[in-house]
């Protein structure tokens, strides 16, 4: 059974209708619905997955992925040794950050988007054709320091591909990290969680979007790369824990202006 396949068209016009009916994102907050960390969903082909990141999207991206039967390589920024409890409680390897994307056919790059030029060349170096790279990133200027081509406008993950020389789909960026662990339903149950996905490759968007699934959530199609701002900080998607519909109706309302929220 195909993954939900809501879509939002262009600037200005109507979404496209699919499915039934302050803490950041990105980090652990926000109480749980459920608990069902061990539930397991659709299963996808098992594949290598790399994950550039160990912070609590990378690591409970990690725990989900191997138990889910992944081949699974997380990479930090404080080298393989500091991962023991981590590859201990899930089996997936440790690695360095060069290493993690070796054979792989998804990658995760989930750091403070301010490390991202800090990220080893050639990072994407080694992986399967085809590879989908997600950028789970958001700009935090208080955090990251002040991005002048963000600023201006530039969509961040747009700014993180240029970075790391490589296409990359936006997801998991305004996900409570905890969700990936506790919120995912099969797939059909009424409500089930949506999270939005854009990028330019349709073939590498569509695996990403068959993994969310595998994950227990449904997915909306923001668009194109340059239509990520849609998801990004401040705007009605973000953090936000709706069904595709309600996921849908909070991308068309999205304002590339900046909130003040968003600066506080």
């Amino acid at each position: 059974m195909p993954a939900c396949t809501a879509s939002i068209r262009p600037r200005h016009a109507e979404p496209i209708r699919c499915g039934r009916n302050s803490r950041r994102p990105n980090a652990v907050g926000g109480p749980a619905r459920r608990s069902h960390p061990t539930q397991q969903h659709r299963k996808v082909e098992s594949m290598k997955i790399g994950i550039i990141g160990a912070g609590n999207i990378g690591g409970n991206l990690t725990r989900r992925l191997t138990g889910l039967g992944h081949d699974v390589s997380v990479a930090n920024s404080r080298g393989p040794d500091t991962l023991r409890a981590l590859v201990e409680e899930t089996g997936a390897t440790a690695v360095t950050a060069a290493q993690a994307a070796r054979d792989a056919r998804i990658i995760v790059v989930t750091v403070p988007l301010g490390r991202v030029p800090d990220l080893p060349s050639g990072l994407i170096d080694g992986a399967a054709p085809g590879a989908a790279v997600i950028d789970t990133g958001n700009y935090y200027p208080q955090r990251d320091g002040h991005i002048a081509a963000i600023e201006d406008g530039m969509p961040e993950s747009r700014w993180t591909e240029l970075q790391i020389g490589h296409p990359v789909i936006k997801a998991f960026n305004g996900t409570y990290a905890q969700d990936i662990l506790d919120r995912g339903l099969p797939q059909g149950t009424p409500g089930r969680q949506a999270l939005p996905v854009s990028g330019d490759d349709p073939a590498a968007k569509q695996a990403v979007r068959e993994l969310i699934s595998e994950l227990g959530f449904d997915t909306v199609d923001t668009g194109v790369l340059d239509e990520s701002w849609r998801q990004q900080p401040g705007t009605p998607v973000y953090g936000n824990r709706g069904d595709a519909d309600t996921i849908l109706k909070a991308l068309a309302d999205a304002s590339p202006g900046r909130t003040a929220e968003w600066r506080a």
